[in-house]
């Protein structure tokens, strides 16, 4: 691995980063205008409403309720109409209208305001996403400097697009790479976590192949250009998460999978109890009251409430400890996952060279740290933070140079002191220091395992039944000590993003659900293409923040499988509040179609049953449901 490569102390190589992706406001989504004005005219009305005053001062507020929260879910119904397809949304605008055409104004807006809010936030995280994608471009510059051929020595600036295989191109010290390529000359370290992973800059020679979007080091390259733009690596995660993202299942809840037979039958039972009375001589309005005292008391509210409230539940409780789930939807998927997929650096490990071994005296690491300072090279302040840590005094350097991909040379205390790169060692990487040419000492680094990796790696296996398995962009020998370390033996290195998610797909065709855990761009398209993806919230690129379906803020491990397991006790919840919902429902529509109901008492044993699940699925806020998942149990 490559050392400090620096022109001078004085003149460090400029790091020129990416301008941050575009990220659509919220109020810039006509669905979540409309949603917020629904939720604002409801808010308004509902305590006129309760309070007795008069119906012209609330009725106004609720027909906006109506007219904002439900046209577009409402005429969505009506286009899935001419496919022959209905809808719970079409349903639930229906049953609204129904129940306002009867005088249950505050039911209906309720079930309004519900649909709007939740497609307003399901809009808003595709848009987000969409966001994250197109500014993931942006790594990759959008002019290059091409040297003419036959006459190397002339530059010209083009657009990055204009390249052609075949182009040479200067990619100066402190430049990111604006195309895929081969070195032809010159020697740098270049950092391209952003496509393998790799926690260290990558020392490259002639006849290395660097990416476009990596970010050079101090040191000049003259790269030949061998693939359009449009075949970059960078370019091609952009597609993979983009075609994921189009092609990945539906995101249903378990009560949506059966929302078009339960529509279908709740539309022909209604129009039936008010159709075949008229037909038959039944007074129309007797008829009519009958008929929406069906649909109220068959709606599904019970049936939606008995959903939502042990997954936002669960949602709040992880939240509260460390864990942003981002929907309901995928808490519920989290639940269903029995395979999991992890990346090595940043997500198994902290992602940072640390000192682990000094083969040789404090005073030969006193000099190695003193002649690295001047360096902002990760190896350089892993070295200089080890001194620091074992209470060294650092002395001062002159004459500093930095030789690109080699390594560093500084004169300390009159003598000549070398840090170079050491070979056929054991360890990740490994450096050594050379005293007026002699040996001194040799100095292993590597990136150190998360707190906790083990125990969740152990948990994780427990849950799914399958141990889980690696999945990383850094080299073989790294990545098998880190897996000997988690108790990992399924170990796939070296992968491209593509490759890695090529390996979550083919898990998939195999029928498995896979947990996709991961931190970087690299990681985006497998966090896409997995069943579910949770993204490490530090250190994350803002690509995987926005396409995974959860957020590890403080990224502990441990709460992966506490997540895992809360979500499978939501799921349970769920299951015991169907069940009870349909019960209620079941015996107020048997009472309405063999009896009479009264509409009073079919209002309040509906509005009963959908109070008494909601309870039922609040259970999940306590703490002690979080505690009673730490150990990755389900």
């Amino acid at each position: 691995m490559a050392l400090p490569e620096l022109d001078s102390p004085q003149a460090p190589a400029p790091v020129r980063t990416p301008a941050p992706p575009h990220r659509t406001r919220a109020t810039a989504l006509p669905e979540v205008r409309w949603a917020a004005l629904s939720a604002l005219a409801f808010l308004l009305a509902l305590p006129l409403d309760l309070a007795g005053a008069p119906a012209w001062l609330w009725g106004p507020l609720y027909a906006v309720c109506y007219a904002a929260g439900g046209w577009e879910p409402g005429w969505a119904g009506l286009q899935a109409l001419k496919e022959r397809s209905l809808d719970v949304d079409l349903l639930m605008v229906v049953a609204a209208l129904g129940a306002a055409a009867i005088g249950q104004y505050l039911d209906g807006g309720l079930l309004i305001v519900i649909f709007a809010v939740s497609g307003a936030l399901e809009a808003l995280a595709t848009r987000r996403t969409a966001d994250s994608v197109r500014g993931l471009l942006d790594l990759a510059p959008a002019t290059a400097v091409r040297l003419t051929a036959g006459d190397l020595d002339h530059e010209e600036t083009v657009e990055a697009t204009a390249l052609a295989v075949g182009d040479t191109v200067l990619v100066r010290p402190g430049e990111r790479l604006p195309a895929d390529g081969t070195v032809l000359s010159g020697t740098s370290d270049v950092d391209q976590a952003s496509i393998t992973g790799e926690p260290l800059p990558a020392p490259k020679a002639p006849g290395d192949t660097v990416f476009a979007g990596t970010l050079n080091g101090s040191g000049a390259l003259r790269v030949r250009v061998d693939k359009d733009a449009a075949d970059s690596v960078i370019a091609r995660i952009v597609a993979l998460v983009e075609e994921a993202s189009a092609t990945k299942a539906p995101t249903q809840l378990f009560v949506e999978k059966i929302e078009q037979r339960y529509s279908v039958g709740v539309v022909v039972a209604t129009l039936a109890l008010f159709g075949l009375p008229v037909a038959l001589g039944a007074d129309v309005t007797e008829a009519l009251l009958r008929a929406m005292t069906f649909m109220i008391v068959a709606s599904p509210c019970a049936v939606v409430l008995a959903t939502m409230p042990p997954l936002l539940s669960a949602i709040a409780t992880a939240g509260r400890h460390g864990v942003l789930v981002k929907s309901a939807v995928a808490m519920e998927r989290l639940g269903a996952v029995d395979r999991v997929a992890l990346d090595k650096t940043g997500t198994l490990t902290e992602g940072t060279p640390k000192v682990t071994a000094v083969h040789g005296d404090d005073a030969a690491l006193a000099l190695a740290a003193a002649a690295e300072l001047p360096s902002e090279h990760p190896l350089a302040r892993a070295v200089v933070a080890e001194a620091r840590a074992r209470g060294l005094e650092i002395p001062e350097a002159s004459d500093f140079t930095a030789e690109p991909g080699r390594g560093v040379r500084a004169v300390v205390d009159g003598r000549e002191v070398r840090v170079r790169r050491a070979a056929g060692t054991h360890t990740d990487t490994a450096v050594e220091v050379l005293v007026d040419g002699s040996a001194a000492a040799v100095l292993d680094l590597s990136d150190r395992l998360r707190e906790g990796a083990p125990e969740a790696v152990a948990a994780l296996a427990r849950l799914t039944g399958t141990p889980p398995a690696l999945l990383t962009g850094d080299n073989a020998g790294a990545a098998a000590r880190i897996a000997a370390e988690a108790g990992l033996t399924d170990v796939r290195a070296g992968l491209l993003p593509h490759e890695k998610a090529e390996a979550v797909r083919e898990w998939e065709r195999a029928g498995a659900k896979v947990l996709l855990v991961g931190d970087g761009v690299n990681d985006a398209p497998a966090l896409a293409a997995a069943h579910t993806g949770i993204a490490m919230g530090r250190a994350g690129s803002d690509l995987a923040l926005e396409t995974a379906d959860a957020v590890v803020v403080r990224d502990e491990l441990r709460a992966i499988p506490a997540v895992v397991a809360l979500s499978r006790r939501a799921r349970r919840l769920v299951v015991q509040n169907l069940v009870l919902a349909g019960a209620c429902i079941g015996a107020l529509v048997a009472w309405d179609l063999a009896g009479h109901l009264p509409l009073p008492l079919g209002v309040a044993g509906h509005e009963g049953s959908t109070v008494l699940v909601g309870l039922n699925g609040l259970r999940l806020l306590r703490d002690s449901a979080w505690r009673q998942t730490q150990t990755g149990n389900p």
